[in-house]
């Protein structure tokens, strides 16, 4: 540490100044001379409050002096023998270039397997024409429909379709007789959709439908008015196949699911319990099951209607 001691002997401003007195000699005179004091300073003689300054100062000087000696350790420590070999190549920060700003790496999306489609079964009536698909746990039987003539008989078949528990959940009849009469409704359509399978005879497009009609009150001469407004009827609600015009916001009269082809006349239709209409409180109710499943697979098979 000489070196040290050295550096910070030769940054003492008192030793180095020879305009300040020696402080022993200065004290050999005091003790020896005559007791005569002053409060006056001798010529040449610092006072106290230069000497604190200077003390201050001093102070100063060593703790730079130190800490630049430890600094020169601390550097030869941490770095080593000082080389001419090149020092390594620059970082390029984000703040320098955004192109080298470093990425995480995307992780690689996971293959996920499609969803599958429902198994579906097919049934065609026995002359081959009329066909549809259907849940493959579905199970579907075939009754005599309807004829008008004994030679019309053997082409009237009804296919009962019939779900995984059994119960009877649709109707598709062809070459049945068509009659009917239709009366006069205010009709709420819910969904509806283009059945590309089936035309009729004229080649008017067939549409699958899910409404709602309110039977309005009609009178006849001699009959009472009647006491309470349409709306206050329950709704009856379908879901069957139809000729597209049956589905207009404008229609007002029941009219019919029955759809004339080459062998007779079609009709396809959901069975709802007609004991317990209505089946919906509301259309709100009503549209909420249109979220279902089993929705979903009515409309579905009726969808697949399809003649040739």
């Amino acid at each position: 540490m000489d070196p040290i001691k050295n550096m910070v002997s030769a940054t003492d401003p008192v030793r180095n100044d020879p305009s300040t007195p020696d402080g022993e000699a200065a004290l050999r005179r005091m003790l020896s001379g005559p007791a005569a004091f002053s409060d006056r300073l001798p010529a040449g003689a610092a006072s106290l409050e230069e000497r604190r300054l200077r003390r201050a100062r001093l102070a100063g000087v060593i703790t730079l002096a130190a800490a630049a000696v430890t600094a020169g350790v601390l550097a030869a420590t941490n770095l080593g023998p000082v080389t001419s070999a090149p020092g390594p190549a620059a970082t390029v920060t984000a703040s320098e270039s955004p192109a080298a700003t470093p990425t995480a790496a995307t992780p690689t999306p996971q293959a996920t397997a499609p969803a599958q489609p429902a198994a579906l079964g097919t049934f065609a009536f026995p002359d081959g024409h009329l066909s549809f698909s259907h849940p493959r746990e579905w199970s579907v039987r075939t009754e005599q429909g309807p004829y008008l003539a004994e030679e019309a008989k053997a082409g009237a078949v009804v296919a009962v379709v019939t779900d995984d528990t059994g119960a009877e959940v649709a109707r598709v009849l062809s070459g049945m007789y068509g009659d009917g009469a239709a009366g006069s409704v205010k009709r709420t359509v819910l969904d509806h959709a283009p059945v590309p399978g089936i035309t009729d005879t004229s080649g008017n497009p067939a549409e699958f439908g899910f409404a709602a009609d309110q039977i309005l009150p009609v009178t006849y001469p001699g009959m009472p008015d009647p006491t309470g407004p349409a709306d206050s009827t329950p709704a009856y609600y379908f879901m069957d196949v139809r000729l597209a015009q049956e589905f207009l916001p404008t229609q007002d009269t029941s009219g019919t699911n029955q759809i004339r082809l080459p062998n007779g006349v079609m009709s396809a239709s959901v069975v709802f319990d007609f004991e317990k209409q209505p089946v919906f409180a509301t259309p709100d109710a009503a549209r909420e099951w249109m979220a279902s499943e089993r929705y979903a697979q009515l409309k579905t098979m009726l969808l697949s209607l399809r003649y040739s």
